[in-house]
């Protein structure tokens, strides 16, 4: 590459060499963009428009909603309609026989569009002559559409769902919507007709195989009656006879009973432990629960109590302690005597269930003899009943199919297995060319194109490399005395640093002389809006207030900053504050418009106060036309509102008009808030004042603009860059 073939030092891309270089190529890069974009828009024009509608059917299974009898019950596979079934659907609409049958119905080959033997071609008619091609008139008129029919047409399943499109194109708006709604009608009307065709077979077929049937079932049923009768085989319900039943009952009964007996015969055998043993038997469930034996033990228990009492005070020879224990001596042979009774009386219980027992099996085992001779005589009837049953269930079920069948004959109403849910409707645009995206892709296209053929040849000739670690001059503020000086030694003039208070000639010490830069902008005098543009966008300010010291001038020139940003692609907003309305009356459309007193009192919307410049792409909130006093009262909103507009905007400017630092410092809270002096005529003493007392609220990027070095505050005008 020029410049550096003979060094083998390490080079880097120079991303700014780049963008400039397309920057002075613009010129040639607009205009190849605007002459494509051109040809594009002038081509897509000449086209011949294309037009697309659309027809939806919705597959699913229909019954008749007159049908006497409810519907025979289908197995899973015919009435739900699977992956493989809406496949097949889609492919009866692309059939060649309905096909034919639309372009009959429309007469599609009287059409020029649809009937290639319309306007032949001199070729064509050679190949017929010479008899390489076959002639296109020896077809039947709906043959010579179907080639063509079946290019402009497109049926598909909408993606999980059981929805089918039929979808087709045509230079005729009317055409587009007519031919997918008159293929969706006959296809229903051949779908109608196939049910219809099959329930009139179905009838015919069902007639004599149900009176056959029926005559099957009497004779069936009659046997069924014959054989029970003869077999003495009396229905006891749940399909079991009389026998069977009985032997049940007596067999529940026995177990019953069996378990009484033994139930008694064990409390009788403890109750007999008891008194063999020795042990109390009050303890026992059955002695316990006798109301003679309670009573004997209360008495029991009183004379215990008694003797207790007088052992305390008598001796035991005393008579009437010896008549005490006399008695409870008494009392206790009654309660074994009672006890006896209760183990008798248990002993009993139990032979009587033993009894109970013995007569129950004697009855069980004549009726097992009974129920066997029955259960033989009941297989052949079993086997005739369900002869019986399955004659009777085919028989109605041949019935339910016959009056199903014979309703949709008569009425003639068989519905298909599809409706039509979205009908094509005249399109209203054109589906083919799209004029405006076609313009907008040659357009973009060619502007990419023609940037990267810019950027290739940058790279390739070597004036986008620079050597690694070659640091950039550094920026530096100027002074009008400096830029004369460098005039006078035919220096170019380096831009206003952004992190640096300037100030004009009359207040500023005179800065070093900047080393020479390519392409930077030569002011005239004091710092201009131009070089204040370049400051802002060098240091990516997204917000900055702007204060006028001396007077209402001083929006003349943020207004012209705003435009100045604007022209040069980037989004701008500029607040109006000022108590006189200068920027409203600037850049606004009318007096009357709604902004930033009406949106702070809450009256309008935030999208309502936000217009446009009538000069320019930048943007105005107006002053509005609340009431001021009332709007300052909820000025704490305000940083909210900066907050959102800086998130939708490059920058936010903010022109508060002649206002002191400490007014400031209620919008702007944030030191690092960009200051912004317009002062095109004010005495040096009041700027260095007004310099000073923003410094001492904690701003620190403040910037001076003086004037501008062409144009007017309808619109922005640059000087040439210097090269």
């Amino acid at each position: 590459m020029s410049g550096l073939s003979g060094s083998q030092q390490d080079v880097d891309i120079d991303l700014g060499a780049l963008f400039r270089a397309i920057w002075r190529r613009r010129t040639r890069v607009l205009l190849a963009t605007v002459a494509v974009a051109g040809l594009a828009f002038a081509g897509a024009n000449l086209m011949a428009p294309r037009y697309e509608s659309e027809a939806r059917l919705l597959i699913e299974s229909r019954e008749p909603e007159f049908s006497a009898a409810a519907p025979a019950p289908q197995p899973q596979s015919a009435t739900a309609f699977d992956e493989s079934g809406i496949a097949s659907e889609v492919q009866v609409l692309r059939s060649i026989d309905l096909i034919k049958q639309v372009a009959r119905s429309m007469k599609l080959y009287e059409l020029k569009e649809f009937d290639p033997t319309a306007d032949p071609s001199a070729i064509s008619d050679l190949l017929v002559m010479l008899g390489v091609k076959q002639n296109p008139l020896d077809l039947p008129p709906e043959e010579r559409v179907l080639k063509i029919f079946q290019e402009k047409l497109q049926v598909y399943q909408v993606e999980k769902s059981r929805v089918i499109a039929i979808q087709f194109s045509s230079e005729d708006r009317q055409l587009a919507a007519a031919i997918p709604n008159e293929m969706a009608k006959i296809y229903l009307s051949l779908q109608s007709g196939a049910k219809l065709d099959s329930n009139s077979e179905a009838t015919r077929w069902l007639e004599p195989e149900i009176a056959n049937l029926r005559e099957k079932v009497r004779m069936a049923e009659e046997k069924v009656a014959t054989y029970r009768s003869q077999s003495d085989l009396l229905g006891a319900g749940d399909q079991s006879n009389f026998a069977t039943r009985q032997m049940t009952d007596l067999s529940t009964e026995l177990a019953r009973v069996r378990g009484e007996r033994a139930n008694a015969e064990a409390r009788a055998e403890n109750v007999r432990s008891a008194l063999t043993s020795g042990r109390g038997a009050e303890t026992l469930n059955d002695v316990v629960g006798s109301q003679m034996i309670q009573r004997l033990k209360e008495s029991e228990s009183q004379i215990q109590s008694q003797i207790a009492d007088l052992s305390v005070t008598l001796l035991d020879g005393h008579p009437r302690l010896k008549g005490l224990k006399s008695q409870l001596v008494g009392i206790r042979g009654q309660i074994r005597a009672e006890t006896e009774k209760i183990l008798a009386s248990l002993q009993n219980e139990a032979k009587v269930g033993e009894l109970r027992e013995q007569q129950l099996t004697r009855q069980l085992n004549t009726l097992k003899a009974n129920s066997a001779r029955a259960g033989e005589d009941e297989v052949g009837l079993r086997a005739l009943e369900r002869e019986a049953a399955a004659q009777r269930q085919l028989l109605e079920t041949y019935l339910a199919r016959y009056r199903e069948a014979t309703s949709r004959t008569g009425a003639s109403a068989a519905p298909a297995d599809a409706r039509i849910i979205s009908k094509a409707v005249e399109p209203t645009e054109a589906a083919f060319p799209k004029v405006l995206p076609i313009t907008l892709v040659a357009a973009l296209a060619t502007f990419l194109i023609s940037s990267v053929i810019i950027l290739l040849s940058e790279l390739f000739s070597g004036r986008a490399l620079r050597p690694v670690g070659a640091a950039a001059p550094a920026a530096v503020v100027a002074t009008p005395v400096d830029r004369q000086r460098r005039r006078d030694h035919g220096e170019a003039i380096a831009p206003a640093a952004s992190a640096a208070v300037h100030a004009p000639a009359p207040i500023a010490a005179p800065a070093p002389i900047a080393p020479a830069r390519p392409q930077e902008v030569e002011v005239e005098e004091g710092f201009a809006v131009e070089d204040v543009a370049e400051t802002l966008l060098a240091a990516r300010v997204s917000v900055a207030v702007c204060v006028e010291p001396s007077s209402e001038a001083g929006s003349d020139n943020t207004v012209l900053l705003a435009r100045l940003l604007a022209e040069g692609g980037h989004r701008v907003v500029l607040i109006d504050l000022t108590g006189a309305g200068r920027p409203t009356r600037l850049m606004a459309t009318s007096g009357d418009l709604p902004g930033i007193t009406d949106l702070l009192a809450g009256d309008v919307a935030f999208s309502d106060t936000i217009h446009g410049d009538r000069h320019s792409e930048a943007h105005l909130l107006p002053q509005g036309t609340a009431d001021a006093a009332h709007a300052m009262r909820a000025v704490d909103r305000l940083p909210i509102v900066v907050e959102a507009l800086s998130n939708a905007y490059d920058l936010v400017l903010i022109d508060c008009g002649n206002a002191s630092s400490a007014a400031v410092t209620r919008i702007a809270r944030d030191g690092e808030t960009d200051i912004i002096l317009s002062a095109p005529e004010v005495e040096p003493d009041s700027l260095v004042a007004a310099i000073e007392s923003f410094a001492e609220a904690g701003y620190r990027n403040i910037h001076v603009m003086t004037g501008s070095t062409g144009g007017d505050t309808r619109g922005t005008r640059r000087k040439p860059r210097a090269a």
